[in-house]
């Protein structure tokens, strides 16, 4: 058997049994990297998607369950971030994984997949966020380093940087 995924853009055929965990199709048939295994029980955040727009755990969502869906990876932030803004050109980079690395927030990189697809669903839809609001969307998302000054310093960077854009 097989199913269509909607994945950054493009669609997909895959052949994994229905209910496999997307997480393994995402990794292991589409070879993408940013969503990562971490506890496998849906509350570390690593292998965070956006599915139509909204933060889900894909490690505990079956394959059957996100077909006819949008899927968004890390991968596919920029493209994200392009058609809500309604850009002209999609950006190597998203905002926010632009203001990761200019704030050195990931360390170790486990938790950044999770806190990179937290961070752009709450920019789409709070463009400027308190630190409270960062931190209530965060909740639920580990990241083993510790570094979440950084995280939420990356965030409201990104906010900054994307209220200059049109």
């Amino acid at each position: 058997m097989s199913l269509e995924l909607k994945v950054n853009g493009g669609t997909h055929v895959v052949s994994s049994a229905p209910e496999t965990p997307l997480l393994y199709v995402l990794t292991n048939e589409l070879e993408l990297r940013g969503p990562r295994f971490g506890c496998g029980l849906a509350q570390c955040g690593s292998c965070s998607i956006l599915m139509d727009g909204v933060e889900v755990r894909s490690c505990v969502m079956t394959l059957a369950s996100a077909a006819g869906k949008e899927i968004t990876t890390l991968e596919g932030l920029p493209a994200f971030y392009a058609k809500y803004k309604k850009l002209k050109t999609v950006p190597e980079l998203h905002p926010l994984q632009l203001a990761f690395i200019d704030e050195q927030a990931p360390q170790c990189g486990y938790c950044y997949n999770g806190m990179a697809i937290k961070g752009a669903e709450l920019l789409k839809a709070n463009p400027s966020p308190r630190d409270e609001d960062v931190r209530a969307a965060m909740a639920g998302h580990l990241c083993r380093c510790g570094t979440y000054s950084r995280i939420i310093a990356s965030i409201k960077r990104a906010a900054v940087a994307m209220q200059r854009q049109p």
